[in-house]
């Protein structure tokens, strides 16, 4: 199984991108993993938020395939422990047979399109953050789900 984290829009700002890379490339060494940043619609000033999300999800839903299990990062998504969505990522590479699809939005949300092709939501907390900094939250907690998983010292209890 891979896992791909499919966002809209580039990562704004040197700093945050480069920590970004530096967690895709630690999870590397742990499963073949994939960061993809799709441009997002040009002009977005004169667009309403809906017609951006349509915009966006469209360009997502061109990105996905049709046996991806697509995991919408959402704020209204579940939230997990670091041990349990570890828990939860064993569990889900051991039964999605090709790709595991993490999405990240736009500054408005997901499409009701992308909506109804996820299988799941999740939450990575109950506080707002930046859809650029989901980024780098959630690579950090992918990266450290995996070394809970061998059982490095990444992760303290």
């Amino acid at each position: 199984m891979k896992i791909h984290l499919l966002v809209v829009g580039r990562t704004v700002g040197g700093p945050l991108s480069a920590l970004i890379d530096d967690y895709v490339s630690r999870l590397s060494h742990y499963v073949p993993f994939t960061f993809e940043a799709l441009s997002g619609p040009k002009s977005t000033k004169s667009l309403t938020p809906s017609r951006q999300c349509e915009l966006e999800g469209a360009q997502l839903l061109d990105a996905l395939r049709s046996d991806d299990y697509v995991v919408l990062l959402d704020e209204g998504g579940r939230q997990y422990r670091s041990v349990e969505f570890a828990s939860w990522l064993s569990a889900k590479c051991h039964s999605v047979p090709r790709r595991l699809v993490f999405v990240v939005g736009g500054p408005y949300g997901f499409s009701p399109s992308v909506r109804a092709v996820a299988r799941e939501r999740l939450s990575l907390s109950s506080m707002t953050f930046s859809h650029q900094l989901i980024r780098l939250l959630f690579v950090e907690q992918l990266y450290r789900a995996m070394t809970i998983l061998r059982g490095e010292p990444y992760h303290h209890e």
